[in-house]
């Protein structure tokens, strides 16, 4: 295996972000917004391609960007990203990409499980590179301060792949709120079909051979080392607490957006989970947990109650009893002083449970206080080249966003109850919380 690029990070560090690369040219150096200049076009370096990756891939390629690297320690899940953009330079590890291409790439895309979001998205950021990662932001809480720090220091820009936040429903759903359709949020329930992989199992014992075309090391990445088995690749590694963040952290990310954005939720003050058997190393089946935010200004407290495992919220008096609850599998309701709204999980689709008052909101919107975007993709592009910061950006966004989704974990995995200062985050009962759930160690050639 090559030199690991984690023990020349000094160089790197050393080197100004301002001089790293980073070429784009403003497009008003060139002429019309109609005109299409080469330095307009970012060079785009992919980290995992296959599954959402995938997705990812085309989503730049469809904002116009060139797909100018692809990397992926699984030939098999990348089969596709090759076979469409041939002319990409092809990786297998990403540090070995980030290293020799710094000079070429304009932008990174890290679609990898969640154990390698904070490395990869660390050393893109420092080598000065506008960085998006998918969601969750990382895996724990301390990767999630690290990647905040290290944007706030590059000065890039960043975007978590919670797409609902550059879609049309978030926006719909703060507007009509804040033109009263529900009078003061009081409760929002979030509800999730996940788990749709294995969760509440054991560490597996049997034997496998690693498959052709998969570097099962690198895929292990900063995780503890352990055999392969296709309990973990390539799909159910969700469910393991050394590689993913259940149903909770593949979900919430999306869910909570809005209301977290609409009421700037930040950290609540108290946070207790109940759920079905824990084991050491996987989520559980399915669990609730209760958020408590306090009183914010003239704000008055906020619960938020989470439940996946197909648990769901009780039936609100406004669906009548012949009617399907809940509405969706997954879903999203707020619950107003004046009324309730209901959502899909991007925020999409949403609509007032009072029939008459959702009539009367669509034919009489309220303004566009919000401005729209090309989608999730044309924002980051367009936040590369000057432009607006992406909605989802690492410091004042997704950061905070993926922390308190992460918290509800820590109450999940320790039975019981979180309490925080919610004005400085601080875990007032962290003896009850076990470091490497904060701060996981990494071998130690991923250390960074």
């Amino acid at each position: 295996m090559p030199e690991h690029i984690f023990s020349r990070r000094q160089f790197v560090r050393t080197s100004s972000v301002a001089g790293a690369g980073f070429t784009i040219m403003p497009r008003r150096v060139f002429g019309g917004p109609k005109y299409r200049a080469p330095s307009d076009t970012l060079n785009v370096a992919h980290i995992g391609v296959g599954g959402m990756g995938r997705g990812d891939v085309q989503g730049m390629a469809n904002a116009g960007e060139n797909i100018y690297a692809l990397c992926d320690v699984d030939d098999n899940q990348a089969s596709s990203a090759w076979s469409a953009f041939p002319q990409a330079k092809r990786y297998r590890d990403f540090r070995v990409m980030l290293e020799h291409e710094a000079e070429n790439i304009d932008a990174v895309v890290i679609s990898t499980p969640d154990h390698t979001h904070a490395v990869a998205g660390m050393m893109a950021l420092s080598l000065g590179k506008p960085t998006r990662i998918q969601k969750p932001l990382a895996r724990t809480m301390w990767e999630v301060q690290q990647l905040m720090s290290a944007a706030e220091v590059a000065g890039v820009a960043t975007q978590m792949g919670n797409q609902g936040h550059a879609q049309e429903g978030t926006r719909q759903m703060r507007e009509w709120y804040e033109a009263g359709a529900i009078g003061e949020i009081l409760r929002v329930e979030y509800w999730t079909n996940r788990p749709i992989w294995p969760q509440a199992i054991h560490r597996p014992t049997d034997v496998h051979h690693v498959p052709p075309g998969l570097d099962w090391d690198l895929w292990l990445g900063p995780a503890p080392e352990r055999p392969y088995h296709p309990a973990y690749a390539p799909f159910n590694w969700r469910g393991w607490w050394d590689f993913g963040t259940g149903a909770l952290g593949d979900i919430a990310c999306h869910a909570m957006d809005a209301a977290f954005w609409t009421f700037d939720l930040r950290m609540p003050e108290r946070i207790s989970a109940e759920s079905t058997t824990l084991f050491s190393e996987t989520a559980p089946a399915s669990s609730r947990i209760e958020y408590s935010f306090p009183i914010r200004g003239s704000r008055p407290a906020v619960e938020v109650v989470w439940r996946d495992g197909n648990l769901s919220p009780p039936r609100p008096e406004e669906i009548s009893n012949e009617a399907t609850w809940p509405l969706e599998p997954s879903g999203q309701l707020w619950i107003g002083t004046d009324g309730k709204m209901f959502a899909g999980i991007y925020g999409e689709n949403p609509r007032l449970l009072d029939d008459e008052r959702d009539r009367e909101i669509r034919n009489n919107p309220p303004p566009q206080k919000y401005p729209r975007t090309g989608g999730v993709y044309a924002e980051f592009a367009n936040a590369c080249k000057e432009g607006p910061d992406a909605g989802s950006n690492f410091v004042e966004h997704a950061g905070p966003l993926t922390e308190m989704v992460l918290l509800g974990n820590l109450a999940v995995r320790t039975s019981g109850e979180i309490r925080l200062n919610p004005s400085t985050g601080e875990i007032l009962n962290g003896e009850s919380v076990p470091g490497a759930y904060i701060r996981s160690p990494y071998r130690r050639e991923w250390v960074f």
